[in-house]
């Protein structure tokens, strides 16, 4: 019988951080199995072999260093500064993740200190974070939280040894090549411009009225579901876009238009042609669409 591949050594450091990232992961549903295939050096609520205190008194070796939070220079970790833990830890790790927004792209917490911090590799869109000249061995995982099957699938793919093909910002491209607005089961309503007016409805498009940015925004939210279950635009909630580095857009939950047509695009589609087919959808009434799916007085 041939033995079991050796764990992955793991090590998860947090920056400036709301844990969402922490919880996201520990919410997998695959968890158990996930587990059987890393071995955690350091997780901040998960067992694991050495404190954070250990880990400053003699950086170890990695296989896959996982950070999640934003990254501040001066902000320390058992009294060590990330600005001389994280190059410590990263130039010991094979593999680095960006875990979320805010460890990717500065996210919600740089709006607070937007000199001061920013993701490991990307400022926003720029490349001036601090592992900027280790980027290629960086694979960003952004989103707010991020989606804990997307941290399975790198991990399996390390795992295995198999190359992960990234976009510009390093994120997979398995995970981000496609829009949050494909596989939105409201895509017919956008498409003959039938707009949902509040939150919570199975009925209508969310991009006009309530500021949906699925048509802007890189993600698989829609087509590996949460909890196997659902996403932000199944359950009636507009995408805000947190996979993408402007991430949180100001006005969240609305969409700037001039005279009924958005100010933006959505992503690959030239202005004259979304304009002649929202023009003749919009000469149209499609009765289905503007009944109720489900008539509670019925």
């Amino acid at each position: 019988m041939p033995s079991n591949p050796a764990k992955l050594k793991v090590i998860w450091l947090q920056g400036i951080t709301c844990n969402g990232n922490t919880h996201s992961f520990l919410n997998d549903p695959a968890l158990g199995t996930l587990l059987e295939t890393i071995e955690f050096i350091h997780h901040p609520l998960l067992p694991c072999q050495k404190t954070l205190k250990d880990l400053v008194k003699k950086v170890p070796k990695s296989d896959v260093l996982i950070f999640e939070g934003a990254y501040s220079a001066p902000f320390e970790r058992a009294g060590v500064e990330m600005r001389t833990l994280l190059p410590a830890l990263a130039h010991k790790a094979k593999h680095i993740i960006s875990m979320g927004s805010c460890a990717s792209f500065g996210g919600i917490f740089k709006e607070n200190d937007p000199e001061h911090i920013s993701g490991i590799v990307f400022d926003k869109e720029n490349g001036s974070g601090p592992l900027k000249a280790m980027q290629e061995k960086v694979i960003t995982l952004s989103g707010c939280p991020a989606h804990p099957k997307w941290l399975s699938f790198v991990i399996d793919m390390i795992s295995a040894g198999r190359e992960i093909l990234v976009d510009e910002f390093r994120r997979p491209k398995e995970l981000y090549a496609y829009l949050v607005h494909n596989g939105c089961l409201r895509n017919e309503y956008f498409e003959w411009k039938v707009d949902s007016e509040r939150f919570g409805t199975k009925e209508g498009c969310l991009f006009y009225a309530q500021g949906c940015q699925g048509p802007y925004t890189h993600g698989s939210c829609n087509k590996i579901l949460w909890n196997d279950v659902s996403s932000k635009t199944r359950s009636g909630t507009p995408c805000v876009g947190c996979t993408e580095p402007a991430f949180p857009k100001r006005d969240l939950f609305t969409t700037k238009t001039y005279m009924s047509i958005p100010s933006e695009m959505p992503l690959g589609i030239p202005k004259r042609s979304y304009l002649a087919l929202a023009g003749a959808a919009k000469s149209f009434h499609i009765k289905r669409l503007e009944e109720r799916l489900i008539d509670d007085h019925a």
